[in-house]
């Protein structure tokens, strides 16, 4: 178990639109030639005006047939959030434990947690056979439900009242974690979930560290 430092807050990031400026699974539609109609069902997800599970498996049902080596190409493409490097070095450096939940893909997550020395990550995964994707999610879908049980637990694990936890996303499957955190910050977010977290920002991704949970 990490120690944490006595005033620490356990902060929990949403990846796609919040952590980098894209969406992978659009990014990987695009390699697949299903990018436009995958887009508009990303946009209605956000909004929340269709089921997150439902939406996922039928976007990535236009991905079968990409060969593994996708992933390599689609983080080449994937760029940051400005502000969002900032952001994670001065929590680190503050002994804050970081966790990023995603409705996206550890295949893609996992190299950017790494990458910025994130330890903790929960994400989908994609069914791979033969060396291509099937079109199928490989277990649980990582839905709103998922992503609060996820922050409670790392808060669990660290030794964190949930008083203490604070949550960042951008899109719909996102508000069942702000609303569970002490701050839920709504980032560059869509209405519905601007007007349901604590506080909106938008701009750049460390703009977050004036407000007041990060206050010293």
């Amino acid at each position: 178990m990490d120690t944490c430092t006595a005033a620490a807050r356990l902060v929990v990031m949403d990846v796609d639109s919040t952590l980098i400026t894209g969406e992978v699974v659009e990014m990987l539609a695009g390699h697949a030639g299903s990018r436009p109609v995958v887009a508009e069902i990303t946009e209605r997800a956000m909004r929340g005006e269709i089921d997150f599970a439902q939406s996922l498996r039928e976007r990535v049902a236009t991905l079968a047939g990409l060969p593994v080596s996708v992933f390599d190409d689609v983080l080449a493409e994937v760029e940051l959030t400005p502000g969002a490097v900032e952001l994670v070095a001065e929590l680190q450096g503050r002994g804050w434990p970081v966790g990023l939940v995603s409705g996206g893909f550890m295949e893609v997550a996992r190299p950017l947690a790494t990458r910025l020395g994130i330890t903790r990550v929960h994400a989908n995964r994609l069914e791979v056979r033969d060396g291509v994707l099937t079109g199928r999610v490989d277990g649980p879908v990582v839905d709103r439900a998922a992503k609060a049980a996820t922050l409670a637990a790392w808060a669990l694990e660290l030794g964190l009242p949930m008083s203490r936890t604070v949550a960042i996303g951008d899109g719909a499957n996102d508000l069942d974690m702000l609303a569970a955190a002490a701050t839920g910050i709504a980032f560059n977010a869509k209405p519905v979930v601007a007007q349901a977290a604590d506080v909106a920002v938008a701009g750049r991704l460390d703009a977050v560290l004036t407000l007041a949970p990060f206050a010293a």
